[in-house]
């Protein structure tokens, strides 16, 4: 940074003295600033600000003394160093009048230019000194200025307390931390103020020990503290020591972070992947049951494989309403609309009759289950095996228990079993694992069962207009050979389920089928090869598929979601896509690839193609 040069003011009257003066400081690194009256020299004084005043002593007018004594009664000039030269001889009367004036020097002329240059030199190294200072405290200050401005609006609180433990800085964001003012807390020791947990109060002690004796300059600390209501607050303390140049301690800063909603969201984070790790282990636990059960009770391959697979998607059903309420209940109309949604029962068989109600989220599976069990069997054995079958599903809440009754008519004559099979086992295993019982008649119009479950909280009745069926999305069976020879595109990042999917396609007269499993990998097969239709998983390895929707779309090419998302999950531009949700039944990915099949023939035959770069 250029400092300017320190400036000298010299006041004579006579011309050829300020030009031997202006001789006698060229080269010194000085500015002289030249007056031939005492009335010239305010004038320059009101402008400049100077190191050293020489003034002559006789002038006409105004005379030295004059000027000096004009000089010392303002506040801009009462502190610039003062020297008199005078050519008259003086005495001891004239030599005090001037000290008198002000001057902190009386030399006589001619004067002796080693000594003037060397008197000079000495104000104008002071005036320096006074300058550096004075742009030191500017900076200073504004720095302060700033650190308060920062300060005040930081979410953070910053408390400062002396060597003895008393508070002697309390910034604006403790005030709106903790609640008490400045002037409230200035001297109190943490102990006198209660502020600090009593549970954590020796851990503060400690830390403030630490610091104060030099064994830490910084540390970081969680603890709780209280507000001036008494709320108790989690938070962490960022703490550091300011020591002297002798290495003692001048005070204890701390800054502290109220951490209590992350605490909490910490602390639900761990509630939430507990109760994910043991929901997970739950529903494994339950698949290997099922899949064992029905191994253990099917006749081969044949049978096991749609029995399984039917189980499953009972089972996934509920789980994606219990998700969709955040595993709060299932509507136990909405449990029965699930079996309509997958296919497993005709609206037109099957009539309805109970209020809205409830069931909690353990119950609902079981439920889901168990009316998954009724329809298979229905459909194997009862009245869903002839298109004139019927069953109804009636409950109602008594004082004491909910009753729910399945009776099936219409269909063959039925008959005892000779022994008892997975599905009424599982049945009666789950009521009785609620509380609950079952009972089963074999009647001549057909099977009855009518089942209990003891009434409280995990059954509640939802003051709703019944809604009615919900249909959900129905996909249009297609003729048997609508994808035989087409070409399909899978793009799922998950090989188990995209082997599964290929080889459906396969056995349902595919052409050929081509896997991708990732978006990079997808997107280069959409622009170098060509297919007639694809289903896109609706989420790779953790990424949206926007841009493969769009690559898909821009080729024209048809394609559904096969994906366990909601529709909600699925991007923007194509909510009006089919959607297929895992785990998928055979029969209705099968029928949703020959409507896309079908869709693509149309576009092909409405649009012109369109070229890709």
């Amino acid at each position: 940074m250029q400092h300017e040069k320190p400036k000298i003011l010299a006041v004579d009257d006579v011309e050829e003295n300020l030009l031997a003066l202006e001789a006698l400081f060229a080269g010194e690194g000085v500015e002289l600033l030249r007056a031939r009256s005492g009335v010239q020299a305010l004038e320059l004084l009101l402008v400049h600000d100077v190191a050293l005043a020489l003034l002559d002593v006789q002038m006409p007018g105004m005379d030295g003394f004059e000027l000096a004594e004009l000089m010392r009664g303002t506040e801009r000039t009462r502190r610039v160093p003062i020297i008199f030269l005078t050519a008259v001889a003086t005495d001891e009367r004239r030599r005090f009048r001037g000290y008198e004036a002000g001057a902190v020097d009386y030399l006589l002329k001619p004067v002796d230019a080693h000594i003037l240059r060397n008197k000079t030199a000495v104000f104008v190294e002071l005036f320096r000194q006074r300058e550096e200072l004075a742009r030191q405290r500017d900076e200073i200050a504004a720095a302060l200025a700033r650190l308060h401005a920062h300060s005040d609006n930081s979410p953070l609180a910053i408390i400062e307390f002396d060597a003895a433990r008393h508070i002697i800085g309390w910034s604006n964001g403790a005030e709106r931390l903790f609640g008490w003012r400045s002037p409230e807390v200035a001297g109190f020791k943490t102990s006198e103020l209660k502020w600090i947990d009593p549970d954590d109060e020796a851990a503060f002690d400690g830390l403030m020990s630490d610091l104060i004796a030099g064994r830490s300059v910084r540390a970081v600390q969680h603890l709780r503290m209280r507000t001036a209501e008494g709320l108790t607050l989690e938070c962490e303390c960022y703490c550091s020591a300011l020591l002297n140049g002798q290495g003692r301690i001048v005070s204890v800063n701390v800054q502290i972070l109220d951490v209590t909603e992350r605490k909490r969201a910490e602390e639900t984070q761990r509630l939430l992947i507990g109760e994910l790790n043991h929901r997970v282990k739950n529903t494994l636990a339950s698949v290997q049951a099922i899949a064992v059960q029905t191994l253990r009770h099917s006749s081969g391959p044949s049978d096991f494989a749609p029995t399984f697979t039917g189980r499953i998607h009972a089972l996934a059903r509920a789980h994606s309403l219990l998700s969709s309420t955040t595993w709060q209940g299932a509507s136990l109309r909405e449990l029965v609309n699930g079996q309509i949604d997958i296919g497993a029962i005709d609206l037109g068989q099957l009539q309805i009759e109970g209020p809205e109600l409830e069931l909690a989220p353990e119950l609902a599976l079981h439920v889901a289950l168990i009316l998954h069990e009724l329809v298979t069997n229905a459909h194997k054995y009862g009245a869903l095996c002839t298109p004139a079958g019927t069953v109804s599903l009636s409950w109602k809440m008594e004082r004491e228990h909910l009753s729910i009754r399945w009776a099936e008519s219409g269909g063959p004559r039925v008959a005892e079993p000779t022994r008892r099979g997975f599905g009424t086992a599982l049945i009666e295993r789950s009521l009785k694992a609620e509380g609950g019982q079952a009972r089963v008649s074999y009647e001549e119009s057909g099977v009855c069962w009518t089942m209990t479950l003891p009434r409280g909280p995990r059954i509640s009745r939802v003051n709703i207009a019944s809604p009615g069926i919900n249909l959900g999305e129905e996909l249009n069976a297609a003729e048997g050979g609508a994808i035989t020879g087409r070409a399909f595109l899978v793009i799922e990042d998950e090989p188990l389920v995209a082997m599964e999917i290929a080889s459906l396609l396969e056995d349902g007269g595919a052409g050929g089928v081509t896997i991708a499993g990732s978006a990079e990998e997808a997107l280069a097969l959409i622009k170098s090869a060509d297919f007639d239709a694809a289903l896109l998983d609706g989420n790779l390895q953790g990424m949206s598929v926007d841009h493969v929707g769009a690559a898909l779309a821009q080729r024209n090419i048809a394609f559904a979601f096969v994906t366990g998302y909601g529709r909600e999950s699925l991007p923007e531009d194509f909510q009006d896509r089919m959607l297929i949700g895992k785990p998928f039944d055979p029969k209705a990915l099968l029928n949703c690839a020959a409507k896309l099949c079908e869709d693509a023939d149309i576009v092909l035959l409405a649009a012109p193609p369109i070229a890709v770069q």
